[in-house]
């Protein structure tokens, strides 16, 4: 079975994937506690670092490009600094970054963590601040994404919808790129927060088990509760399979045929974060299903490239040869 998976490193590696969605800027600023303020009962820190990590679908799009495969990043940005970082973060990578358009009317969508901590004392994060727009984004800029997805779309083979609730992804955008990749055979992957209901006819859905049961609006208590809802959405999406990730119990596969594919969590090391894991899990899939692998191998080397993802602190990418060491 390692051998197999293994195998499957090979295969992905330079399959063209399109991430389009909610490109987020992770900020993290660092401070040393210098002393507290005498305007308020506060710390004054003396800033130490800053750097900007790829969160969101950025963080997809991160994976896909460190897994091994060609990631194309389409999405909205602003233009300042954290767009800057963002696109440097991505380009480090070797991503391809020209579907990121800039509107200057509204900030890049951004996740700043302050860090503080003193030479005696541990760091830890002490607030975060988060930036973006409630606009929806203007006729102009879809276009502008219409066009260069529809430029991007024949030479792709396989295409992510990161949907973090932030409206990039517009109906127009949506129905376009899933009606293309259904007619081309093309596999599409959908990883949507908080509004999975509207991406009918996707061929693959991901889910954690808290959104699951936030989409079907009951609570799933048990593995056959789960896997009710799991099927549930399958039918209402008309997809061809539904993948439910559950922390330490692994992930869930669910196909139209019928087919449940229970697969348990890869290793039972300590967990430190499971921020971004979720993004590796989709970018090892779609590379996978787009060099024709079977959904459920495809799964099952997700679920390892997840295992890496949460040893790391902080929203993680994993490459190709992490996941070769992982399955030797």
């Amino acid at each position: 079975m390692k051998e197999e998976l293994a195998g499957i490193i090979e295969e992905i590696q330079g399959k063209r994937i399109l991430v389009i969605g909610d490109m987020v800027a992770d900020i993290y600023l660092e401070g040393r506690i210098s002393r507290i303020s005498r305007e308020a009962p506060v710390l004054v820190l003396q800033q130490a670092g800053e750097k900007i990590i790829a969160g969101g679908a950025a963080n997809v799009v991160n994976n896909v490009a460190t897994l091994g495969g060609q990631a194309f990043a389409v999405g909205l940005l602003g233009l300042d600094n954290a767009a800057k970082g963002l696109k440097a973060a991505l380009e480090k990578n070797g991503a391809h970054t020209d579907g990121l358009f800039c509107d200057e009317k509204r900030p890049t969508i951004a996740k700043t963590r302050v860090i503080a901590g003193g030479r005696a004392t541990v760091s830890q994060q002490i607030v975060r601040i988060d930036r973006e727009s409630d606009e929806p984004m203007t006729a102009a800029f879809e276009q502008l994404l219409l066009q260069y997805v529809k430029g991007l779309l024949p030479q792709v083979d396989g295409v992510v919808l990161s949907d973090y609730g932030s409206g990039t992804i517009t109906e127009a955008l949506q129905a376009m790129i899933i009606s293309y990749c259904r007619e081309h055979n093309i596999p599409s992957m959908v990883d949507s927060r908080y509004d999975i209901h509207r991406f009918k006819n996707i061929c693959y859905v991901k889910q954690n088990d808290a959104e699951l049961a936030a989409a079907v609006g009951r609570s799933l208590p048990d593995d056959e509760s789960l896997f009710t809802a799991g099927q549930e959405l399958l039918t209402e999406l008309a997809a061809d399979g539904v993948l439910i990730t559950r922390g330490e119990k692994g992930m869930v596969l669910l196909e139209k045929d019928g087919a449940i594919h229970d697969i348990p969590v890869a290793d039972k090391s300590e967990v430190f974060d499971v921020s971004g894991a979720g993004d590796t899990c989709v970018a090892t899939v779609i590379l996978a299903l787009a060099a024709g692998v079977e959904p459920a191998r495809a799964a099952e080397l997700s679920n390892v490239a997840s295992g890496i993802a949460v040893r790391k602190l902080g929203t993680a990418t994993v490459s190709a040869e992490e996941l070769r060491r992982a399955l030797r």
